[in-house]
C-alpha cells in the first residue's frame, strides 16, 4: 500500500486529529489559519480551537489577486500562475503560523484548504441554460502538501457543483455539527464578503437544516472605503458611516435585483454586487450622494437584505411570535465587529437576542476556517449524516486530498 494512504488511513483511525482550517474570503484581507483539535465525527464531533492567526496579505498580493477577482475578462496565463504562486504563499504561511505557534509539521494530521475564491457563477447569475453552476477557487492543494509536508484536503466546493449545489454556502455541514443544541433554535449569522445564516432548528433535524446567503455583508463597504479612502481597508467602527445619512431612495434601488426575490438556499457574490452595481443605482439619482451617506446607506442595505431574508423565513414556516422569541443569533465574520451594521439588525429584529459565537466557545473572526477543517474531518473520517434530498443540501463528503510525497 502507498504509505500515503496507510498514514491517511491511520489518521482516520485516530479518537482525534489536529487539523488546520485556512480560509481567504472575498474581501481579500488575508488568509485565516485556524489549528483546531478535532474529536470523532458527525453528530459526536467535538472541537477546540489551540490557535488561531489571520494572516495579512501584503498590498502587492491583493493586487495580483484583484486581475483575476469577479472579472470575466482576464489574462489565463496570471490566472494560471496565481494558481501555483497564491498555493505556495499559504503553504509558507502555515509554516510561519507553526513556528510561531512553536508547534511542528509531524504533529498536524491534515490541512483544509478553502483556497481563494476568484469566480463564483451559479446559475442564477450566470443565466446560461446549457451550463451548470459553477465556482473556481486557487492556491493549488498540492503546492500546499508539497511546501508544508502535510496531507491537504482543497477544493471542497467542487463536489457540492457536482452534486447539485451551488458551491455555497457550505457551512451548513459544520454548523449542523458544531452548534446544534436541543435547548436552542439558533440562527448562524457571518457576515463576511457576503451575508450568510444557518438555520439550526432545536429539533436537530438534519433535513431541516440549511444555509442561504442574503446579498452584500462588506463587500460594497469596503470596496468604496478603499475607492475614496486608499489608506484604509474598512470603515473601522463605522466611523465614516455614522456620520451619514441613509438615501431611501437609493436603499430601494439597490433591493430591486431579483436575487432577493428568489428562493433559499440561494448564493451569489461581488461578481453580482460590485462596484458597478451600486453606480448603476446612483445613476438614477437626481444629485451624487457624499460617501458618508453613500456607507450608511450601503450598511442599512446589508441589514436589511439580511433581516428580510430571515423574516422571510419565519414566515414560511409560520412561525408565530413567542417561536421567533425563542431564536438567538450568533454573529461571526468582519460585520459583527461593525457597531452600526449590528445595531441595524437588533433594531430590525427587536424580539430576537443577538451574540458572537465567542460565547459557543468558537472566535468568531476564526468560524469559517474551522469549518473547513471540520468538512476535512468528515471526509476523512465521517460521512454519514444525511441531510434530506433537498436541492442546494446534497448529502455528501467533500474535499479533495493531496499527498506531500
Amino acid at each position: 500500500m502507498n504509505p500515503n494512504i496507510e498514514r491517511l488511513y491511520a489518521i482516520a483511525q485516530k479518537p482525534a486529529r489536529h487539523i488546520i482550517g485556512l480560509m481567504s474570503g472575498t474581501s481579500m484581507d488575508g488568509l485565516d489559519v485556524a489549528l483546531v483539535r478535532i474529536e470523532g465525527s458527525g453528530q459526536q464531533t467535538k472541537v477546540q480551537l489551540l490557535d488561531f492567526e489571520t494572516v495579512a496579505y501584503t498590498e502587492g498580493v491583493k493586487n495580483e489577486i484583484t486581475k483575476v477577482f469577479a472579472k470575466k475578462t482576464i489574462d489565463f496565463q496570471h490566472l494560471t500562475l496565481l494558481n501555483a504562486w497564491i498555493g505556495r504563499l499559504h503553504g509558507d504561511m502555515i509554516l510561519t503560523c507553526l513556528e510561531k505557534w512553536q508547534r511542528e509539521t509531524k504533529d498536524i494530521d491534515l490541512i483544509a484548504s478553502h483556497g481563494q475564491t476568484v469566480f463564483h457563477a451559479p446559475k442564477i447569475l450566470h443565466g446560461l441554460a446549457e451550463f451548470p453552476n459553477a465556482t473556481l477557487q486557487i492556491g493549488d492543494g498540492d503546492h500546499i502538501a508539497v511546501t508544508t509536508g502535510i496531507t491537504t484536503l482543497s477544493d471542497f466546493r467542487q463536489k457540492h457543483v457536482a452534486a447539485g449545489g451551488e458551491g455555497a454556502p457550505l457551512a451548513v455541514y459544520g454548523d449542523y455539527f458544531i452548534f446544534s443544541d436541543r435547548l436552542e433554535n439558533r440562527l448562524m449569522l457571518n457576515m463576511g464578503g457576503i451575508a450568510n445564516f444557518t438555520y439550526l432548528p432545536a429539533s436537530l433535524d438534519a433535513s431541516e437544516v440549511f444555509v442561504t446567503d442574503t446579498g452584500p455583508g462588506n463587500t460594497l463597504l469596503d470596496a468604496f472605503t478603499k475607492r475614496y479612502f486608499p489608506e484604509k481597508s474598512y470603515d473601522k467602527d463605522a466611523e465614516i458611516a455614522r456620520t451619514g445619512s441613509v438615501i431611501p431612495t437609493l436603499l430601494q434601488i439597490l433591493k430591486q435585483d431579483d436575487f432577493f426575490q428568489k428562493p433559499f438556499p440561494k448564493t451569489t457574490g461581488p461578481e453580482l454586487f460590485s462596484i458597478s452595481y451600486v453606480e448603476k443605482a446612483m445613476s438614477q439619482l437626481e444629485y451624487p450622494p457624499s460617501v458618508n451617506d453613500l456607507l450608511a446607506t450601503l450598511t442599512r442595505f446589508s441589514a436589511e437584505t439580511i433581516a428580510e431574508t430571515m423574516l422571510t423565513l419565519f414566515e414560511q414556516k409560520s412561525f408565530d411570535k413567542e417561536t421567533i422569541k425563542s431564536f438567538t443569533i450568533y454573529m461571526s465574520g468582519g460585520g459583527m465587529h461593525n457597531p452600526l451594521l449590528v445595531s441595524h439588525l437588533q433594531e430590525l429584529l427587536p424580539d430576537i437576542a443577538f451574540k458572537k459565537t465567542d460565547s459557543l466557545g468558537i472566535n468568531g473572526d476564526a468560524k469559517e476556517a474551522v469549518l473547513f477543517a471540520l468538512l476535512a474531518n468528515e471526509c476523512v473520517a465521517g460521512g454519514t449524516t444525511h441531510f434530506g434530498s433537498r436541492e442546494g443540501v446534497p448529502s455528501i463528503s467533500m474535499g479533495k486530498i493531496s499527498f506531500p510525497t
